[in-house]
């Protein structure tokens, strides 16, 4: 399968302004001004523009991007296997934690995938081994991140980029500052920031209230909390199905320990490739890098898998797992009451 040339029409102004508020919004007094100018709308324009797909569902929220790792807290993909007429259950279970942020069916005998974040003080393999039991699984496997290669999604509004263009990664475990401490106006920082902003003409006007801080102070705080690794961006997030990226596929890939750094680093150039992680290998699971890309079809969203193994793993023993239902998706929120009151319940005050 090869990539289709991409139609050559004009990228609209509409199709710039959704593109562009993907990549970040700046942390100034009337962002949407500055971006209206960059793709030649004004601010009345973009916002009607931007309230418009908001009303329609594309728009899912506006709010800052933080890095769990960097923040202290710690994160994993979890890989799970139930017995089919029991997953539905299963599934709800682990939905109920209040550090799930995602949690989908794919297509193989792992029939059950969720991401989870705990805070600093809190012991993941615990909540996963709690969630594994309540929920009847049979065989449960942790998959961290051993080395992010890229995050940063990003969907072509325009529809005309060829499935295998590449772009240097935005965010890649070079940006991550493990050490890093996490301070009291951090912490306010990330419990304004991660809620929905207004799509208005001053969407920081609330938060820089909140914090007592004016929006100079406030965007020279998140340019270091920037610096430090804790805070990617501030960017608008789109609901795939809504935008029409209603397919999505895992490739992973069991690529030899003594390659993945060079594959996995051109795998993420791919600018279809959303995510890029090398995660550790079980006996019943040999892959060793994951790389998700999102597509209008499952045509294109494989043809995408298939132009990055032509180019970069031929030869390479590999699957693509997609979802075949969509359990929970949900942004994860910093220092939630829900998840001590979860942890309490079920793990006790010394987990």
């Amino acid at each position: 399968m090869t990539a289709p040339a991409p139609t050559p029409t004009q990228v609209t102004p509409r199709e710039q302004l959704l593109n562009r508020i993907q990549r970040d919004i700046p942390i100034v007094r009337r962002p949407y001004r500055v971006l209206a100018e960059e793709v030649g709308l004004t601010e009345a324009q973009a916002l009607d523009i931007l309230r418009e797909v908001k009303e329609e569902g594309v728009l899912r929220q506006v709010s800052a991007i933080f890095d769990t790792r960097t923040l202290g807290y710690k994160s994993s993909l979890v890989a799970a296997v139930y017995d089919e007429d029991g997953l539905d259950a299963g599934a709800e279970v682990v939905n109920g934690h209040p550090g799930v942020s995602h949690n989908y069916k794919r297509n193989h005998s792992f029939n059950l995938w969720y991401t989870i974040a705990v805070p600093p003080e809190s012991d993941l393999e615990a909540h996963v081994q709690k969630l594994h039991e309540l929920s009847g699984a049979k065989v449960t496997r942790l998959m961290p991140t051993l080395h992010l290669f890229k995050i940063g999604v990003e969907f072509d509004m325009s529809g005309q980029e060829d499935w295998n263009a590449k772009a240097k990664p935005q965010y890649t475990n070079a940006d991550r500052n493990i050490g890093y401490q996490v301070s009291d106006l951090d912490r306010a920082f990330v419990v304004e920031f991660q809620k929905d902003l207004p799509v208005a003409e001053e969407p920081y006007a609330d938060a820089c209230a909140a914090l007592g801080l004016s929006i100079d102070e406030v965007a020279a705080h998140a340019q270091r909390m920037k610096e430090a690794g804790a805070l990617r961006r501030v960017s608008a997030v789109f609901r795939h199905q809504k935008a029409g990226f209603t397919f999505n596929a895992m490739g992973v890939w069991a690529v030899p320990q003594d390659r993945v750094a060079e594959v996995g680093r051109r795998m993420a150039e791919f600018k279809a490739v959303s995510h890029c992680y090398l995660r550790p290998t079980y006996p019943e699971w040999p892959y060793t890098i994951f790389t998700m890309v999102h597509g209008r079809s499952k045509e294109e969203a494989f043809g995408k898998i298939d132009a990055i193994e032509r180019e970069v793993a031929q030869g390479v023993d590999h699957a693509i797992l997609y979802s075949t239902k969509e359990y929970k998706k949900v942004r994860l929120e910093f220092y939630k009451p829900e998840f001590y009151e979860w942890e309490e319940t079920h793990l006790g005050a010394n987990s």
